[in-house]
């Protein structure tokens, strides 16, 4: 575990720009620590994934009607960018609208999972203010997000899950981490880790993420391989521990202070875990899903009963080249989140362990000629054993321009907030009905506080 992480130019460049959305999320909080309520003190482990896909998923070529009709209606719509019928990877939907839906081609492992009833999706997704109707968004009489159809701003959104206000500086798996972190009695790492650079998504009020790569914890850069590192590291200590009067510097001690501790403690479970078997694809999301189960696997030494993981690539804001950038796109999805839960299985804690993609919005179902422009709407995996698999959930859109989801331009209005759709996951995770307020504000404003897709 003391490999020196050397990410390629590629790698660094796409988690620099994963990484730049996140950190105004380390600045500042907002909310009355006073009003939590402390979490009931519980045996069970459980662990969160969030796997962002940056840039806006084209989730049209995701889930794709399979009935003739409809999936004629769909190729029209798409022109170039259709996926062949013949080539659709048919999924298996017990209770649903008693239509026939596809995966894409590079799905074949998802869509295997699905089968087995392992992952679902939640159709047209998306931040809302409230509920919307398309005759309120035409007529401008909509609440509608701040800066609907940015990049940056609906990513923090989708983190935040507050879309009508921009002075949010912490994310809702952070506020649920504050509620929840008691669980973890004196574990000194923090429950909120992420393998992808800061993000807004794990800040909380008093739970701070702690950074990794893909190759474990990161420690100090510079020093490595003398005989008298540990003289450096504990002279190092020493200073940090001295009197601070200045805020900054005091600010900076307890943060490098904390790092070095916990940069320990990771190293030392890190070590001490037996290597898994399952293999993961040598790719950014493999080598990033791949540390979050080495993780899990030390849960036990880290006195961990909840954690929350952060992964992310980018690329997937596909303006041009979409048919084969996508495929490729998915394949690294697909092959990933299959190892994955995979590694899951191998850890007895398939159960425990719930995985969930986000994006910063979907994309036009009309081409652009080489690929398609940002929507709003899309469909999102959820996967793990606690799934209520066989289904989809929410309600998938009409596939027309000018239909009764479109905003006039080919893209969905969300019939699924990013509040129901997360407030769902937070229940799982063991955060009560009393406290949704506390971590959803918006939640009241619409029906479905819990959707019902994981058990």
């Amino acid at each position: 575990m003391n490999t020196i992480y050397k990410p390629t130019r590629r790698t660094f460049i796409r988690q620099a720009a994963c990484a730049a959305l996140g950190t105004s999320g380390l600045l500042s909080t907002i909310w009355d620590l006073r009003k939590l309520s402390a979490a009931t003190a519980t045996t069970d482990y459980k662990a969160l994934v969030c796997l962002f896909l940056y840039g806006g998923n084209d989730a049209n070529n995701v889930l794709i009607p399979n009935d003739l009709g409809a999936y004629n209606t769909y190729a029209n719509a798409r022109g170039n960018l259709a996926i062949p019928r013949q080539n659709l990877l048919p999924v298996n939907i017990s209770v649903g609208d008693g239509r026939k839906y596809g995966f894409h081609p590079s799905l074949p492992e998802l869509a295997n999972l699905f089968n087995q009833g392992k992952l679902t999706m939640v159709t047209n997704v998306g931040t809302l203010v409230a509920p919307t109707t398309r005759d309120d968004y035409i007529n401008g009489t909509a609440a509608v997000p701040i800066n609907l159809f940015s990049h940056e701003d609906q990513a923090v959104q989708w983190m935040t899950s507050v879309p009508d206000r921009g002075d949010i500086r912490t994310g809702w798996g952070g506020r649920a981490a504050d509620l929840v972190a008691s669980l973890n009695g004196s574990s000194n790492v923090s429950l909120a880790l992420s393998i992808a650079g800061t993000n807004t998504f794990e800040v909380g009020n008093t739970v701070v993420p702690y950074l990794l790569s893909p190759y474990g914890s990161l420690g100090l850069y510079g020093i490595g391989g003398s005989p008298n590192d540990q003289i450096r590291i504990d002279g190092f200590k020493r200073l940090l521990a001295l009197p601070h009067n200045k805020l900054f510097e005091a600010a900076y001690a307890d943060t490098m202070s904390r790092s070095i501790a916990e940069n320990e403690v990771l190293q030392s479970a890190l070590d001490g875990i037996t290597p898994l078997t399952t293999q993961f694809p040598d790719t950014e999301l493999g080598r990033q899903l791949s540390m979050v189960s080495q993780l899990i696997a030390a849960r036990g030494s880290l006195g961990m009963q909840r954690q929350l993981f952060f992964v992310a690539v980018g690329g997937y804001d596909t303006h041009g080249d979409q048919v084969s950038a996508q495929a490729d796109l998915l394949t690294e999805l697909s092959t990933g989140m299959n190892a994955f839960y995979a590694a899951t299985l191998e850890l007895g804690v398939e159960q425990a362990v719930t995985t969930f993609t986000a994006s910063d919005f979907g994309r036009t179902l009309p081409t652009n000629g080489g690929g398609s422009d940002h929507g709003w709407g899309s469909h999102q995996f959820v996967m793990g054993g606690a799934v209520v698999g066989n289904q989809l959930y929410g309600t998938f859109p009409t596939l027309a321009v000018n239909g009764p989801d479109d905003t006039e331009d080919g893209r969905w209005i969300p019939t699924t907030s990013v509040d129901e759709f997360s407030a769902t996951i937070a229940r799982w995770f063991g955060v009560s009905a009393s406290d949704m307020p506390t971590v959803f504000p918006n939640i009241g404003r619409f029906a479905h506080p819990n959707l019902g897709f994981l058990g």
